[in-house]
This record gives structure tokens, sequence and C-alpha cells, in this order.
């Protein structure tokens, strides 16, 4: 199942070392079949606030993620990010191929009527070889 790193970064002053960070950090997640799937676009923002901007990788799976933030190559080029610009990173599964909402919704609705969970979904799956 696919899974991603998501990243809400604040605004920052532009500085030598997060340039050397944005060179770099292709190289640690490549290995782990990693891929940007967003970085560098402007975004819309339709509810709340969002200031700053949205970074999502892609990997085949939350094992790869994992193992990509743990790696010696990223932990090594965090900080030159991490010193100058403010955000939140997040690790998520994708969802599993066939993944019907309906699903999700009837064991809310079993929930809300004390009925027993008869199962829960988590959305439809993306990959990095997707246009």
């Amino acid at each position: 199942m696919t899974a991603y790193a998501i990243a809400h970064l604040r605004e920052a002053t532009p500085h030598s070392e997060i340039a050397e960070y944005i060179e770099r950090i292709t190289a640690t997640f490549e290995p782990y079949g990693g891929c940007f799937l967003v970085h560098g676009a402007q975004h819309e923002v339709k509810e709340g606030g969002w200031p700053g901007h949205v970074v999502v990788i892609g990997f085949p799976g939350i094992a790869e993620a994992r193992a990509w933030w743990d790696s010696a190559a990223y932990q090594e080029i965090a900080p030159l990010r991490s010193r100058h610009i403010e955000g939140d990173i997040i690790l998520v599964d994708g969802v599993p191929e066939g993944y019907d909402p309906a699903v999700t919704a009837k064991a809310m609705r079993d929930a809300l009527a004390g009925t027993p969970r008869r199962g829960e979904g988590h959305g439809r799956p993306t990959s990095c070889t997707s246009p």
C-alpha cells in the first residue's frame, strides 16, 4: 500500500542551507522508492488557513517511508531544513486497493447506533508512476 511523507512548511527566508537540503534530498529517498508528488507548487486554500508550503513524497509503503526518515542519509541533511524552516511532517499510509468509503460510513453508522463495527476503509491508492 502506498504511503506518504507530508510536510506543511512555513514561510522561510532563503538560506544556502535550505538550497543544499533541496539539492540533496532526492538522493536520500530514491533508494527507498520515494518520489516527489508535490514540491514547490502553489496551493489553493479552500477552508481554514495554510500558511507556507506543502510537500508530498510518495513511497511504496509505510516501511519504506519510515526507513527513509530514519536513514543516516536523511538525518544528516534534516538539520539543513529544520534550522531555518518551521513545519509539521507526518508519515501516513495510503489506502488499500478497492477502498470503498461506504464501508467507513457504515462502520460509523454502526458505531453511532451501538452495533458492532463491520470494517473500515482507508481511501484509494496513488503511486509515483501515476501521471
